[in-house]
């Protein structure tokens, strides 16, 4: 890894992808995590012990406490959000303020000191491109989904956040990089995860239970893989201003064949069942990772079944 000798600002850096972000760059670089602590995933780390890792318990929508956090960063990378579908669903204003806020805090927080910044990481969201999508490019649509379905208040939060980081970048040379996601899973994933739900529940024995038919087709890329594609792009000075998907499509499978293989994998002996599901959902989403393959030289090296053994085994532990 290239990325050293940095100062490092992680907001969500106590969460599922910022720890093991803070993990990945800690060795060579001094890593703040800052957090509000709502999902801890550093308490399952040696984080909180490293010489060169800090902890600031904050939340994205104290301004001025970011503006003291991110003092001489070199590096932002911004994970912090309301993610989730029954969260969303649950608590849309939240949801929007601090997706949508928040960002722009953090934004006018570092403001001024773009001189001094390498490198601004926003990480949206695959949901930008809406309910069902095939071989997603960067270049293509995205969508905002029917108003009154609170589902889609999230992707609403994040496409608002990219162009927000989008419109920094051009109007003040902020250098930015966006980064869409697609399902990340692996140990530490707390919350609605449809591979940490089923990886809990087949590891309990409890049923496993699917929303809807099953059929919606998903494709799952492991964590290491995807901190890979987030440090190229820092990396990557010709990564600024550009936005990259960061998946895996060779993981595709339904959310029923995904269920099959945690309970074969765990060796539980739970059910699957279905119920029925009062949301709409996204039924299909597959990305293209060919520009983070040319430009970033991502490539991910984990499959699906060496993923969800890793995974597994971590909830045993």
């Amino acid at each position: 890894m290239s990325v050293s000798g940095k100062n490092i600002l992680i907001t969500g850096g106590a969460g599922f992808i910022g720890s093991h972000l803070a993990e990945r760059l800690v060795d060579g670089n001094q890593v703040i995590a800052y957090d509000n602590l709502h999902h801890n995933a550093l308490k399952s780390t040696k984080l909180i012990r490293h010489k060169n890792f800090t902890l600031v318990k904050g939340d994205i929508l104290d301004t001025d406490k970011l503006r003291k956090a991110i003092d001489s960063c070199h590096i932002v990378i911004h994970a912090a959000a309301i993610a989730g579908v029954e969260n969303v669903i649950n608590s849309p204003y939240k949801t929007l303020e601090v997706n949508l806020q928040g960002t722009h805090n953090l934004l006018e927080a570092i403001n001024g000191k773009s001189k001094n910044l390498k490198r601004f990481v926003f990480l949206s969201t695959s949901e930008v491109y809406g309910p069902f999508v095939y071989h997603a490019e960067e270049s293509g649509m995205t969508t905002q989904g029917q108003v009154g379905q609170q589902r889609w208040s999230y992707a609403v939060s994040k496409t608002a956040g990219e162009h927000w980081t989008y419109a920094y970048f051009k109007r003040f040379g902020l250098p930015v990089v966006i980064i869409r996601p697609f399902n990340i899973y692996g140990p530490r994933q707390v919350g609605e995860s449809a591979i940490s739900k089923f990886s809990v529940a087949s590891v309990e024995g409890k049923p496993l239970t699917i929303f809807g038919n099953g059929h919606q087709i998903r494709s799952w890329c492991y964590i290491d893989d995807f901190i890979d594609g987030v440090i190229a792009s820092i990396d990557k000075k010709s990564a600024i201003g550009e936005i990259y998907n960061i998946g895996n499509p060779d993981a595709t499978v339904t959310v029923s064949e995904l269920a099959k293989m945690i309970k074969t994998i765990s060796r539980s002996n739970s059910q699957i069942i279905s119920i029925k599901r009062n949301y709409p959902d996204v039924e299909l989403r597959i990305p293209s990772i060919e520009k983070a393959q040319k430009e970033l030289h991502y490539s991910p090296r984990v499959d699906l079944a060496q993923g969800l053994k890793k995974t597994i085994a971590w909830y045993k532990k």
